[in-house]
């Protein structure tokens, strides 16, 4: 009876959830912990362990611990990591697909980012689908806008100026201004501003706030220039690995993350232009004069954009600029 007792105990726990082999993911992100969108990637790995009742636990490596922006895409492709997270834009050059919402002016409200979103997303999907990787969710930046040392009135003023650059966008918004572009990760802008690597970038107020530029920084112009996004995504082979109810959770709780990342990216916005004014920076519009060439530059990257970009990528704008003909007319009947 004592034997049949221990077997029946030893039963229960093979058949009982808790006693599945627990998976285990690494998450890499290049973001500080303070950052809306590694908050959210927290909540949303949080989402997944409660929701496959254990048996799948993210841990997640935030501010380039693990591997630098640059380097999370490749790194999950190969399987040295799990999952990651990325800026889109910054990865423009390996294809127009991960950078049309970097295109200065397309899409520059959450409405329109949200049209622009609608019509990329099944093209991202099959894009990464055939290198591998599982999309997961999409959140966007707050709209980007101009931060300087020195007051910034036309294009003219930039002049010479040392340029953040961390996309094939904002390299070339670089050269157009004659500016001199310098590759710098998000981890490192900091100490760029500080060491005078850079005197000025075009991001957003939630990067301004993360980076503390507001202590080397004096002008914020919010130009809501775009909404660029970052992905989550996962290697295939470890999703694959999941069984159906756990793949099931996981894209439960991705959805779910990326509903709360976009409503966080608003509410973050407005808090952190609030933090920049307090911390002493000024922020204001645009003038006049700033903001027609900067739209007049926004057509020129459209332009280069569409020129490298494939049947696939160029219907996206296509697509997109339908939808929205389509809306503005439905409002006006």
């Amino acid at each position: 009876m004592r034997f049949l007792k221990t077997g029946l105990v030893l039963a229960a726990l093979v058949l009982s959830p808790a006693a599945f082999a627990q998976k285990k993911w690494d998450m890499a992100s290049a973001f500080v912990t303070s950052n809306f969108h590694v908050a959210n990637l927290a909540e949303f790995a949080a989402d997944v362990e409660k929701e496959t009742q254990g048996q799948l636990r993210i841990t997640l490596h935030a501010n380039s611990s693990l591997f630098k922006g640059s380097e999370i895409k490749r790194a999950v492709q190969g399987g040295q990591v799990q999952a990651g997270e990325i800026l889109m834009t910054a990865y423009e050059n390996e294809s127009a697909v991960l950078g049309v919402d970097g295109v200065p002016f397309l899409a520059t409200s959450y409405a329109d980012a949200r049209k622009l979103y609608e019509v990329q997303k099944p093209v991202l999907q099959a894009y990464l689908e055939k290198q591998g990787i599982v999309l997961l969710y999409c959140v966007p930046w707050p709209a980007s806008g101009i931060y300087s040392k020195r007051a910034v009135d036309s294009i003219a003023d930039m002049r010479g100026i040392k340029w953040r650059a961390y996309s094939p966008a904002t390299t070339r918004m670089g050269e157009l201004m004659q500016a001199q572009p310098v590759t710098v990760q998000p981890a490192e802008l900091s100490q760029a501003l500080t060491t005078g690597v850079v005197e000025a970038f075009m991001t957003s107020t939630q990067t301004g706030v993360d980076s503390r530029a507001y202590e080397q920084v004096k002008y914020f112009y919010d130009l809501q220039a775009g909404l660029p996004k970052n992905a989550v995504f996962v290697n295939a082979k470890a999703f694959q690995a999941l069984g159906a109810e756990q793949q099931h959770a996981v894209m439960k709780a991705a959805q779910a993350a990326e509903e709360r990342g976009w409503r966080l990216s608003n509410e973050w916005n407005e808090a952190s232009k609030k933090t920049l004014r307090e911390k002493g920076m000024t922020v204001s519009e645009p003038s006049p004069a700033l903001r027609a060439d900067v739209q007049r530059m926004g057509q020129q990257l459209l332009q280069d954009w569409q020129k490298k970009a494939g049947p696939d990528a160029a219907g996206i704008v296509t697509q997109y600029q339908q939808l929205r003909a389509s809306d503005s007319q439905a409002v006006r009947k």
